[in-house]
């Protein structure tokens, strides 16, 4: 049995596992270990050290591991081997490729954007198989986002095409707010829809608790998540008018905040859209779930050629 070690570096945690050439997670390997903001290089090395090796003590005596697999919340260099994730401050430029590379002696190690290893995972064997071309996002802590253009993946010079959380979106920020201010992650993401929220009044803390807000209909709740998919369907209204998709997958935790999170979403990207065929991509949750990160990891080592 052909493995590859998939690896998913996000705001909150960082998971190891093992995942099989038609892209199933092997029972049992599986492991997660916090990252958080107060992460520093030296916790976030031993979080990735932990998980790795507890994935491959479990690797079968009869299988052979092919490569590894690294997806990673965004910044990335991929020429540099580093990652600078925003929800990571204090680990700026951090080596993952050497780390993994010095874990796993031996074997080739790949990087990419976690939004592109989305993009793969549902191009390979989620909703986008027989698709052309998609774009895939993670809405969670972070957005991250990735493209799989005329069935390939996109990566661009330094690893960040397609991070769609670095876009600008207008009509959701303060009168002359741009930059970091106005771009989507800022406004959308989960910390910071639970931030807006509470700027209204309400007293949560937590994308749970804003969930069950927003199913009670708490008008703060309710303003905060249509801010939130608002700003996402307008951002997938940019990408679409600019790389003409069929598709936009959507994964992440905070995207299932609301059950008609992607309802709005649409409705957003329709909202003034003029052009035909931006409003024609299908926008449609993951396929493959919580699996999705390191299934696309795992597509760096198993369709390296793809």
């Amino acid at each position: 049995m052909d493995l590859a070690l998939a690896l998913d570096l996000g705001g909150t945690k960082v998971e190891a596992a093992l995942v099989d050439g038609n892209g199933a997670v092997v029972p049992s390997t599986r492991f997660r270990a916090a990252t958080g903001r107060g992460a520093t290089p030296a916790s976030l090395e031993s979080a990735v050290a932990e998980v790795v090796q507890a994935a491959l003590a479990a690797v079968p005596a009869s299988a052979v591991l092919l490569g590894a697999g690294i997806g990673s919340a965004g910044p990335v260099d991929l020429p540099g081997g580093r990652v600078s994730p925003l929800n990571l401050p204090g680990v700026p430029r951090f080596p993952i490729v050497d780390l993994v590379s010095r874990l796993v002696p031996g074997i080739p190690v790949a990087l990419a954007l976690d939004g592109l290893c989305i993009a793969l995972a549902e191009h390979w064997i989620g909703a986008g198989r027989g698709v052309r071309s998609l774009l895939g996002m993670v809405v969670s802590t972070g957005i991250g986002g990735g493209l799989v253009l005329d069935g390939r993946p996109v990566h661009g010079s330094t690893g960040n095409a397609g991070h769609i959380g670095q876009i600008e979106v207008a009509g959701f920020s303060p009168e002359g707010a741009s930059g970091d201010a106005a771009m989507l992650e800022t406004i959308a993401s989960g910390p910071n829809t639970v931030a807006f929220a509470r700027s209204l009044g309400w007293p949560g803390e937590t994308g749970e608790e804003l969930a069950a807000a927003y199913a009670e209909g708490i008008p703060a709740a309710v303003e905060a998540v249509r801010r939130s998919a608002g700003a996402v369907g307008r951002a997938v209204a940019s990408v679409t008018a600019l790389c003409d998709v069929d598709l936009v997958v959507v994964g992440g935790g905070f995207s299932r905040v609301a059950p008609d999170y992607l309802d709005l979403v649409r409705e957003s990207r329709d909202r003034g859209t003029t052009p035909a065929f931006v409003r024609r991509a299908r926008i449609t949750p993951s396929g493959l779930g919580l699996d999705g990160p390191l299934v696309g990891a795992a597509a760096l080592v198993h369709r390296s050629a793809a």
